[in-house]
């Protein structure tokens, strides 16, 4: 994937000269709301470093922090072919990728196959049968002449799992829209074996991953500058290479403290105490109709699928404030349903170049119904930008926690994610937060540490976990793998 560099600032200028004293206000109240200062920024950056490292003690907390059983960066001279499995909300991605003698290249082949919607309700059974059913249906099409024999699969299940080996994992609870019986509380990796063996389908399972830590070790494969991987998308989380003897909780393990493993934080989970976010009535609005309050307290305030509902509840606060005039006596029913806006519509918001905001205004009458006067524009305009700001710079934190928690002075961060990738500015201002919490000198020609677009990490990167996970059964270190037989193949 190609980097994205900085965007250039909008060209319009914007004009509140025409906006009447109400609605100047209540900008002035949500600026006091939304922006979060340097100063702030720094405390949140330093309760996140201490909490990033109660998640690793054997108490636990808020942030899971869970050990991956990824021991190792690639060194850019794995080679081999891998199959890797995609398991989204959405899609089923299958990829076979070679990995060649030439450092950090690979080869992709990949099948997208549709996840029917009776499928996230019907039975266990059920799913894994189609899975199984199209991995065959991939493995036949690409191999019609060739011996199949034993693929080495890295399988990136992207749902709260707990993993006490690479080649296992317990569910958690589902997302993403699934609600299979039978499956929360137990290990997947059986249940998806069997569909496999049921069909004859010539595949080991070598390990199981989070599509975060997929992206680190993806973008660590084409660029050996990468510690930390993210994602900034529908959800928020992170991946990062610890060390042993800084996981109290693997103390049991009795291995050589220096031993390196992935971290898959979770941080979505940070601040559930509510000890040091910002948040405001609106952001305690969406937890507590949330379906599980008092959870992903950090998430529900940076991540994709939150961002529009935001917009959406100070919107509808500001036209039942009777201080305020805004939409005047118009029907508000489409605005008033919940999660009907999301972060595209914001990123159409923050896009429009007119000056009188002419896109903005068509936006709203296609979506809502609405006509809004230009200095209802403006504060719409004005209301998307902070709640933008606000997610790119909250974010910047969690960054900033780990590179302070490992001393981390320079290096690349790889990032995923709609979020990421489409949101206007994203990046730009989450760099500016990166140097206020950091305090980097202002003459610096460029940033010590660059957040940067990633690799593809649910299927390139589960690839490599695999090829990594195979190589070092082949060493002998077999820290955290259950199966040793089976992944050895």
């Amino acid at each position: 994937m190609v980097g994205l560099g900085a965007r250039k600032p909008p060209s319009r200028k914007g004009s509140m000269a025409d906006v009447p004293p109400d609605l100047l206000q209540q900008i002035k109240e949500l600026e006091g709301q939304f922006v979060v200062a340097p100063t702030k920024l720094k405390q949140i950056t330093n309760h996140f470093v201490s909490e990033l490292a109660r998640g690793l003690t054997e108490e636990g907390g808020d942030i899971p922090m869970n050990p991956t059983w990824v021991m190792s960066f690639p060194t850019g001279h794995e080679t081999g072919t891998f199959l890797a499995l995609d398991m989204g909300g959405t899609n089923l991605r299958v990829c076979e990728i070679n990995l060649p003698e030439e450092k950090g290249e690979f080869d992709i082949t990949q099948s997208k196959y549709r996840m029917p919607e009776e499928l996230k309700s019907g039975t266990a059974e059920e799913l894994w049968e189609y899975v199984a059913d199209c991995l065959q249906q991939f493995i036949e099409y690409h191999h019609e002449e060739k011996e199949m024999k034993n693929f080495h699969l890295g399988f990136t299940f992207s749902y709260p799992a707990t993993q006490d080996y690479i080649d296992h994992g317990v569910l958690q609870r589902w997302t993403k829209g699934f609600d299979i019986d039978g499956v929360e509380g137990k290990d997947v990796v059986p249940m998806f074996e069997a569909a496999l063996a049921k069909r004859g389908v010539p595949i080991k399972l070598t390990a199981l991953i989070n599509d975060t830590t997929g992206t680190l070790i993806a973008s660590a494969y084409t660029d050996d500058q990468m510690k930390i991987g993210c994602i900034f998308g529908t959800g928020c989380n992170a991946a990062y290479m610890e060390t042993v003897g800084c996981v109290p909780k693997l103390a049991y393990m009795k291995l050589p403290p220096d031993t390196p493993i992935a971290i898959n934080c979770e941080w979505g989970a940070f601040d559930n105490a509510h000890k040091v976010l910002p948040r405001t009535k609106y952001d305690e609005m969406i937890d507590r109709d949330s379906p599980r309050p008092g959870q992903q307290s950090f998430e529900k305030m940076i991540a994709g699928l939150y961002l529009g509902e935001i917009f959406r509840l100070v919107l509808v606060g500001l036209h039942e404030n009777p201080a305020v005039d805004i939409f005047g006596q118009q029907d508000i029913s489409k605005l008033k349903k919940p999660y009907t806006l999301d972060a595209s519509f914001l990123s159409a918001i923050e896009e429009d170049p007119f000056e009188n905001l002419t896109e903005t205004g068509e936006l709203f009458f296609a979506r809502l119904g609405l006509n809004c006067t230009k200095p209802e524009l403006e504060l719409i305009r004005r209301l998307a930008e902070l709640i933008g700001t606000r997610a790119a710079r909250l974010s910047a934190c969690g960054v900033a926690a780990i590179c302070k928690k490992k001393d981390i002075k320079a290096c690349h961060v790889g990032a995923d994610g709609s979020v990421f990738n489409k949101y206007p500015h994203f990046k730009a201002r989450g760099a500016q937060a990166l140097r206020e919490i950091l305090d980097w000198p202002k003459e610096l020609r460029k940033d010590p540490i660059d957040i940067r677009a990633a690799e593809d990490g649910s299927g390139v990167g589960a690839a490599l976990i695999a090829a990594l996970t195979l190589k070092r059964v082949q060493e002998g270190n077999l820290a955290g793998i259950r199966n040793v037989e089976r992944v050895r193949g």
